[in-house]
């Protein structure tokens, strides 16, 4: 089924993206088809998943990846590549997700733009959002943007770390294990 030609309630597009096989974000009624990624790309998302899930094990806090919606408004749904919610709520929720703590996006050519500027605009709508972190594989880049006591975001530029700070959620992960399998032939 291809994509619907008119403009789409919160509801409608629900349903509609549930019997979808591909993700899809929504935005002010419109719908916007998610790209297939590089293994890069996969491999730092399973990387960050795994050691940020063992982190986490025994918290309130829970880490989810890819194919999990935020609603950010009743216009708004975005899938981030990766994110970890404390919020009970979300936490029994089975699909949509309201109150990431922490929210990061592995970038790739074709989504960085995207990802550092209206994106991030969207999450920043988000009240509970503590911490939004941009990973590039292709640079082995890593920045965190994170709030501070006046409400507004700093940029912690960590690319020349050997660790990744999640300070918001109190995790810490080697950039080596960040970034591992990346090279594998």
């Amino acid at each position: 089924m291809g994509l619907p030609e008119q403009q789409l309630t919160l509801p409608a597009y629900l349903e509609w993206e549930n019997e979808q096989a591909e993700r899809h974000e929504f935005y002010r009624g419109e719908i916007f088809a998610m790209t297939g990624g590089r293994r890069s790309h996969g491999r730092v998302t399973a990387n960050l998943v795994r050691h940020l899930g063992n982190q986490l094990a025994g918290t309130p806090c829970q880490v989810f990846s890819e194919s999990m919606k935020i609603q950010i408004a009743d216009d708004t749904v975005l899938y981030p590549d990766i994110f970890v919610t404390c919020d009970r709520q979300d936490l029994q929720t089975e699909m949509i997700f309201r109150a990431p703590t922490l929210i990061i996006e592995v970038l790739s050519p074709s989504t960085q733009a995207y990802d550092r500027s209206q994106k991030f605009a969207l999450y920043r709508r988000l009240p509970s959002l503590k911490e939004y972190v941009l990973i590039d594989p292709e640079t082995r880049r890593a920045e965190a943007f994170r709030i501070n006591t006046d409400g507004f975001f700093v940029l912690f530029d960590m690319s020349e770390s050997e660790i990744l700070e999640l300070a918001s959620i109190g995790c810490k992960v080697a950039m080596t294990e960040v970034f591992s399998g990346i090279d594998a032939a």
